[in-house]
């Protein structure tokens, strides 16, 4: 199933929330389409936020990126886990307190700029860890945080994603970081801050001071899980990390409102699905068998998955597909499913 005939997806919703990485860029390369959709929103002086586990740039850098790619934006539509972090340990610790940072420049700054003070080595008594991802992050950074808690540092994760999408593909996240210090710890940080935790979402809720809201992000664990969390509907595009197989896989928790291939769905009905529809829909039909998946019939890609999810998500059937049409083959490879 759809959206209602004729009607946008975008129409129903006061704000719309953007991921970054995985839907509106790809590090720092605009994904094709993106510049169109976020300009199209503008020009109908439509409200939109961006929020990102990403933390290695202030709001002002990335407004400054967005800007630069043809996204106008300002500093304060931009929610970002270093900022969210520096205001969590500000309101926790008294002013001035050392904390010691593993990541980029960026976390410094946030930091300091809430009246804390950033340090490097355990030897000068930090009250925190803050740890966020950064690209020259090495071995030394990682053992002064592992002493720091060890000493009784509180340990604050910025986020914890695995990974992080570029051009050449997923490569290591501050999640692959803190998975080196949970090892070295034998126990997960104190406190993570991005999402899939509501707090980015809410926040930037608040700010739209009502109305519904609409988060769009490329990431089941980290964006839909916490647009779930925070009580909003959410948009997953496939522009990014997560991809159908992972979708049709995807535990309640991280199960999204809606689908599309990229940020066209927004204001396109044809090429957005609500999920899941049902097993018999928009001429397909769904059944399981030999633990499986089976697709019969013709029809839309995205009423596929739509009917797929239903089944999928009822059942203990393993996300394996197998195509029993001829359209069902073409179907399949349109979504990235192996026939």
């Amino acid at each position: 199933m759809t959206t209602s005939a004729g009607e946008r997806l975008v129409d129903g919703y006061t704000l719309v929330v953007f991921d970054l990485d995985g839907v509106i860029y790809l590090i720092d390369r605009p994904i094709p389409g993106a510049v169109e959709a976020v300009g199209r929103l503008h020009a109908e002086g439509r409200a939109v936020a961006y929020a990102t586990n990403n933390a290695s740039r202030r709001s002002s850098e990335v407004a400054d990126l967005l800007t630069g790619m043809g996204v106008p934006a300002r500093p304060e539509e931009v929610l970002t886990s270093a900022a969210a972090t520096a205001e969590l340990l500000r309101d926790r610790l008294p002013a001035g307190a050392p904390v010691l940072v593993v990541g980029a420049e960026a976390l410094r700054a946030e930091l300091r700029a809430v009246g804390l003070r950033p340090v490097s080595t355990v030897d000068e008594q930090p009250a925190a860890v803050a740890q966020g991802y950064g690209p020259e992050v090495g071995w030394v950074d990682l053992a002064e945080a592992s002493l720091a808690v060890r000493a009784g540092a509180t340990w604050y994760a910025t986020n914890t994603d695995r990974t992080l999408p570029s051009p050449r593909g997923p490569l290591p996240g501050n999640g692959s970081l803190v998975a080196a210090l949970r090892t070295a710890l034998g126990r997960d940080p104190d406190v993570v801050v991005g999402k899939p935790e509501p707090a980015l979402f809410a926040t930037a809720a608040r700010r739209a001071g009502g109305g519904r809201t609409l988060v769009v992000g490329d990431r089941l664990d980290t964006d839909i899980e916490g647009a779930r969390r925070a009580g909003l509907d959410s948009l997953l595009v496939l522009t990014g990390v997560s991809d159908v197989l992972e979708l049709l896989a995807a535990p309640e928790r991280r199960r999204p409102t809606y689908v599309s291939v990229d940020l066209a769905g927004l204001f396109d009905p044809a090429v957005v699905v609500r999920v899941p529809g049902t097993p018999d829909a928009g001429g397909w039909s769904v059944t399981e068998t030999d633990g499986g998946l089976a697709l019969d019939g013709a029809g839309r890609p995205l009423d596929a998955l739509a009917a797929l999810c239903a089944v999928a998500w009822s059942t203990a059937a393993h996300p394996r597909v197998r195509p029993a049409s001829p359209a069902a083959v073409d179907a399949l490879a349109a979504l990235g499913l192996p026939a």
